[in-house]
């Protein structure tokens, strides 16, 4: 946070305008819209909220599967189920840790000779770097099936000069507090179909329609933003390509020093875009690196640094253990052998060398 985030704020609360919606609203989804490349845009309560309604919004309801990626957070397939929806998992590939375009193209081809397509697919994002989207959005319309694009983790990443956010027919972001920009909870949906964007800040609003009193002829939610975090956010996104600047640079200061350590990798960057470097994720291969993911993490925790896994995948969570995957050993492999360290922008040079002193003092025999 910085002056620019106090000076918004404390016009919002000067102004007593605090409750859900007001002007910075309608500013920050203009603002936002236009940092995205994408024509409109509705500012809601959270990441979970925008996935909810982007699949309300595009039809999927009881009954209908889902392709989902294993290797997310389990945001991204619970908003499935809260539609009555059930997910079917899909392994990620090794380039980016994304949802793996093949595997979506056969299924696909495969359920389509089976006459039972999936109702969407959504990619995610990961750890600020885009999907590879021209295979998967050529499959998807292919088939005639929607997808959505869970860019929570990615705000400002590109592929092919093109921002993330746009490559489905909507588009989800987060700003909880642990992404590059926050509003301290709160998320946006995009979308370039205006009726649809709409529609979401309809439902977002208990689905009340427009009468005196309050009349309702479909379920809705208590789902948009407050003036307040509007007002915050405005301030955070002009602050956003500095804030992901520095991520870059902690990362790149990371593969400088341990680069060439036996055994340690990193996330590969994508050569079909720029990823944000939201977190820095390194890999310890086994039989190879002097200790293993477990071993290093809980070397940083007595040493008072958080380190926590990469995602473990949804296909070996107990909530989905009876839910069909495709693939998932490259997913599984990530989460064995992956770590994420310290990665925020807030990061001093004098904290990354602390941390990266402490990984030497465990990796280097």
């Amino acid at each position: 946070m910085g002056a620019r985030e106090r000076a918004l704020l404390l016009d919002a609360f000067d102004s007593n305008w605090v409750a859900p919606l007001g002007p910075h609203v309608d500013a920050f989804e203009e603002e936002f819209a236009a940092f995205v490349g994408v024509p409109h845009a509705a500012a809601l309560s959270s990441g979970t909220a925008a996935l909810h309604l982007a699949l309300q919004l595009v039809g999927v309801g009881p009954g209908d599967e889902v392709l989902v990626p294993t290797l997310t957070f389990v945001a991204t397939a619970n908003a499935v189920g809260y539609v009555g929806a059930r997910p079917v998992f899909v392994d990620a590939e090794a380039t980016s840790w994304n949802l793996d375009p093949a595997l979506v193209a056969a299924e696909l081809d495969r359920r389509a000779a089976a006459g039972r397509l999936p109702a969407a697919v959504v990619t995610v994002d990961l750890y600020g770097q885009c999907a590879d989207y021209d295979p998967i959005v050529a499959a998807c319309e292919r088939h005639g099936v929607v997808l959505v694009e869970d860019a929570a983790e990615a705000l400002g990443a590109t592929y092919h000069d093109r921002p993330a956010g746009g490559f489905g027919r909507v588009g989800v972001f987060s700003f909880n507090g642990n992404k590059v920009m926050t509003t301290s909870g709160g998320g946006m949906l995009v979308s370039a179909d205006a009726d649809l964007v709409a529609r979401a800040r309809f439902l977002a609003t208990q689905a009340r329609e427009p009468a005196p009193h309050y009349e309702h002829t479909v379920a809705g939610n208590n789902y948009r933003m407050s003036n307040l975090l509007a007002a915050v956010g405005r301030g955070q996104l002009e602050g956003l390509p500095a804030k992901i600047e520095r991520r870059r640079a902690v990362r790149a200061r990371y593969v400088e020093a341990l680069g060439d350590v036996p055994g340690v990798g990193f996330l590969p960057d994508a050569p079909w875009g720029r990823p944000t470097n939201w977190l820095t994720v390194l890999t310890l291969e086994p039989g190879v690196a002097a200790a293993d993911p477990t071993e290093v993490r809980l070397h940083l925790e007595a040493l008072d640094i958080e380190a926590r896994p990469a995602w473990k995948p949804m296909h070996l969570q107990p909530l989905f253990a009876d839910h069909e995957c495709i693939g998932g050993a490259v997913a599984e492999r990530i989460f064995a052998t992956g770590l994420c360290i310290p990665s925020g922008s807030s990061l001093t040079p004098d904290d990354q060398d602390r941390v990266i002193a402490a990984l030497l003092d465990r990796l280097v025999p």
